[in-house]
């Protein structure tokens, strides 16, 4: 969940500077929802746009796929972009539980 927060608006900065970014977090049916959405507003094009390895969501997702989540990203017709994870949220094994 961390590098999602972190790695969603630091691609805000970087490819769309001057836009609002919200970020949201909620819980449903045992899942984490983790929302980071631009509103698609830019002013220029950012310097920080040619900087990086072009890996960041290919590593994120990675790293959502590792345990056991699902990752979506795109922009939409109006020009925003919206990334979300959906991260399984794990229930703690009470002592004395066979699984401890």
């Amino acid at each position: 969940m961390y590098r999602v927060v972190q790695k969603g608006p630091t691609n805000a900065l970087k490819h769309a500077p001057g836009s609002r970014v919200d970020v949201t977090l909620s819980h449903e049916d045992g899942e984490l929802r983790v929302e980071v959405a631009d509103d698609g507003r830019t002013a220029a094009a950012a310097p920080l746009t040619a900087t990086g390895s072009g890996f960041g969501l290919v590593g994120m997702r990675e790293r959502v796929d590792a345990v056991g989540g699902r990752l979506e990203a795109g922009a939409d017709p109006a020009g925003s972009w919206r990334l979300a994870a959906w991260l399984p949220l794990r229930t703690p094994i009470a002592a004395g539980d066979p699984g401890s």
